[in-house]
């Protein structure tokens, strides 16, 4: 199996960073998986949509380089990744403008001549983590948790086939917490890992399907 962790931190000293580090570290505890970080502000990667990723969502252009890279990457994957700080709820908007530029229709869906939607990612297994700094509490009170699984884990990946294997919060409010979570991160690279085959099967987006690969 190889893994490719997308990270949306500026920081690269950032808890974020640990965390994918981490579980980067539990993934390949097993021999012949593989793990590959994505660092998209150290990249540089631009989040705009603009009037060039409108026509290509509209099949009335070529992708740019960079989306096209993107999708390359995305596609040597067996399982995507996401650690990020949870801002506002969501995702950052460094990485939510990754997503709206790379998952796009023709790659990621199809809209059907019927009206429906058919998603194309079915092969790639996704895993996310949020970082969050409220407690356990504040989070079930408020429902923040189902709210992000809704928007994210159905919104987004669920729209586009790809089966979530996972969908953790990990909160970090004072330095034990940060231990925990730390502990969890590598449990979760190593289970992934662990139900994974060894090598590497897909090249790119095939049609909607299952996956080996099941939540730890």
């Amino acid at each position: 199996m190889h893994a490719l962790v997308v990270t949306a931190h500026p920081n690269t000293a950032s808890f974020t960073h640990a965390v994918a580090r981490r579980m980067m570290t539990g993934i390949e505890v097993h021999p012949g998986h593989t793990a590959e970080m994505a660092d998209l502000a150290a990249e540089g990667f631009d989040p705009r949509f603009t009037l060039a990723d409108v026509e290509f969502f509209n099949r009335r252009a070529a992708a740019e380089p960079s989306v096209l890279a993107e999708q390359r990457r995305i596609g040597r994957a067996d399982l995507l990744v996401l650690v990020y700080p949870v801002y506002w709820w969501s995702l950052p908007g460094l990485l939510k403008g990754w997503i709206d530029r790379v998952f796009t229709q023709g790659w990621a869906f199809d809209d059907t001549p019927e009206g429906g939607t058919v998603g194309k990612l079915g092969h790639l297994a996704v895993q996310l983590i949020g970082i969050g700094g409220a407690d356990q509490r504040t989070i079930t009170r408020r429902g923040y948790a189902d709210a992000m699984r809704t928007q994210i884990d159905q919104g987004i990946f669920g729209y586009c086939g790809a089966p979530v294997v996972g969908s953790d919060l990990l909160l970090h409010s004072d330095a034990p917490s940060r231990e925990t979570a730390l502990r969890r991160a590598f449990d979760i690279g190593k289970g992934l890992a662990a139900a994974a085959p060894h090598q590497h099967t897909h090249t790119g987006p095939q049609p909607k399907g299952r996956t080996a690969l099941h939540r730890p």
